[in-house]
């Protein structure tokens, strides 16, 4: 008999954060969060995503083990100011066992109805600087830190219960020698005449700060077209500013601004850390940090997070400005591999921009919906 119990101790959230670590402890391909930062992710002290969202966790046992787990989310934001009545589920992951998905299912359902919502989608989380998708394809691959991993039986799971295909994402791969610079560097330097522009180049955290809130600003006007897009709000960017940033090598954070230093374009690079993750088992301290910090300052794969265009300027060409730098950044670092983190498949102008680089998609992934 499967029992669903929800989340209301500090011994379940762990627990339900730690679920994973045993489900996928046989798996070459998982990458594991670290533990001490998926627990401050449900902490509505910490995490301001809590004034404009609603989350309840749930764990599902079997025979007193725990075999499941679910977050049922509601964004106000979306629900409430773009009336788009829709449940939010995310961190879901259970055994092959169809009992356990449907107990699961059930649970976010029977909220979704509580509350007058009209259908279900996911896994996806908070906002869209959260993971997203179920994998579909490239199961014998290490995931990046910033996906979700998961078992092929998932997607049966989600059938069975009703559920069909809402969105589709694909992730894709390049080697750094596929890059020719005679692609943009002649272009580049056209458009920074033309348009005045020029690039920020940066060598401390600190030197980024400044122009960060400007960041999230364009993000949220370059990517507001987007399906299921919703805002990050001013608070919300003090948070991701400390959750993010510090991560990332200033060097790989490129901005290009005009003449009156107004951001226009702006991408975040990330050094891979999947490998490193894998051998702190979620855990930074005594000795997960010298991990971390050596794969920041020496990991030859890099993964390309965010990159956004202000809408007056796309389909200028500020790309290539952005690609120029990296050429000269990645050069001088001697990386190897570049990894795009998933895009919507039917976002046909982000694929555009890639298309000289010859990349080659290695995994797929879905959201999934279903009517309430």
């Amino acid at each position: 008999m499967i029992s669903i119990k929800e989340v209301t101790t500090k011994s379940d959230l762990k627990a339900f954060v730690k679920f994973p670590f045993k489900l996928y402890k046989d798996s070459k391909y998982w990458v594991p969060p670290i533990i001490r930062e998926e627990i401050k992710t449900f902490n509505k002290k910490e995490n301001p995503v809590f004034n404009d969202a609603e989350a309840r966790l749930f764990l599902a046992y079997k025979n007193g083990d725990i075999v499941g787990r679910v977050a049922a989310i509601i964004n106000l934001l979306e629900v409430e100011k773009q009336g788009v009545k829709k449940m939010r589920f995310g961190w879901f992951d259970f055994i092959d066992d169809l009992e356990v998905s449907q107990a699961l299912f059930n649970q976010v359902e029977a909220i979704g109805k509580s509350h007058g919502l009209e259908f279900t989608e996911g896994p996806v989380g908070f906002s869209n600087l959260d993971k997203v998708g179920v994998m579909t394809e490239g199961f014998d691959s290490i995931a990046p830190m910033v996906t979700w991993y998961n078992y092929p039986y998932y997607i049966r799971h989600y059938e069975y219960a009703g559920y069909i295909i809402e969105k589709s994402y694909s992730e894709s791969i390049f080697p750094f020698k596929n890059v020719k610079p005679e692609f943009f560097f002649k272009a580049q330097e056209l458009i920074k005449k033309r348009y005045q522009l020029k690039a920020l180049k940066f060598t401390k955290t600190e030197e980024v700060m400044p122009y960060a809130d400007k960041m999230f600003d364009l993000f949220n006007e370059s990517y507001a077209s987007l399906s299921s897009f919703v805002a990050i709000t001013d608070i919300q960017k003090e948070y991701f500013k400390k959750k993010f940033i510090s991560f990332v090598n200033p060097e790989y954070i490129k901005f290009i601004v005009d003449k009156d230093d107004e951001l226009v374009g702006f991408a975040i690079v990330m050094p891979s850390f999947a490998k490193a993750l894998q051998k702190i088992k979620g855990k930074l301290f005594p000795f997960g940090f010298r991990h971390i910090l050596h794969a920041k300052k020496h990991s030859k794969d890099v993964i390309f997070y965010l990159i956004g265009i202000h809408p007056d300027y796309q389909n200028k060409g500020v790309h290539a400005v952005i690609f120029n730098e990296y050429y000269n950044t990645f050069t001088e670092k001697g990386i190897q591999t570049c990894i795009r983190t998933p895009e919507l498949e039917d976002n046909y102008a982000i694929h555009q921009i890639w298309k000289h680089f010859d990349p080659v998609v290695y995994k797929r992934r879905k959201t999934f919906r279903k009517d309430l």
